[in-house]
């Protein structure tokens, strides 16, 4: 198990960085009360959001998988391009890009903190169906 999250510097940097943006969700929300710019907190949870998803496709082999499915010419990464892994991560990234739209149009602060929560949940979404997929996989 400890392979699955430490094997190599990918795994390892995807693992440290998932843990960050956790701790950044998780702190927004128990904080909410004091925070006043909701607009400057969705920017850095959508571009070190956009890094986390970027490393973790690259350690579950997400490459691979487009292009076995593309050509046939290397074996495809761990999760098939049709699979539930995948379809419910594009339906977080569907939340992630709706609430990174509406941030900059809405016009309180209140409802920005609302869009960073869709967000964040959007990304909680791809986090937990990724990882349980892959201990699941892990073990069989």
């Amino acid at each position: 198990m400890v392979r699955l999250y430490f094997g190599n510097a990918v795994t390892t940097a995807t693992t440290l960085m998932i843990l960050i943006l956790l701790f950044y969700m998780g702190y927004s929300f128990l904080n909410s009360g004091s925070i006043q710019y909701w607009g400057r907190r969705s920017l850095i949870l959508l571009a070190f959001g956009l890094v986390v998803c970027c490393f973790a496709a690259a350690r579950d082999g997400l490459d691979k998988t487009i292009q076995h499915a593309i050509d046939g010419s290397c074996d495809p990464g761990i999760f098939g391009l049709i699979s539930i892994p995948t379809i419910v991560g594009c339906i977080g990234a569907l939340l992630i890009i709706v609430a990174a739209i509406a941030t900059p149009i809405a016009k309180s602060q209140h409802m920005r903190e609302i869009w960073f929560n869709i967000m964040s949940g959007g990304i909680l979404l791809k986090i937990l169906t990724m990882e349980f997929a892959r201990i699941i996989r892990f073990y069989i």
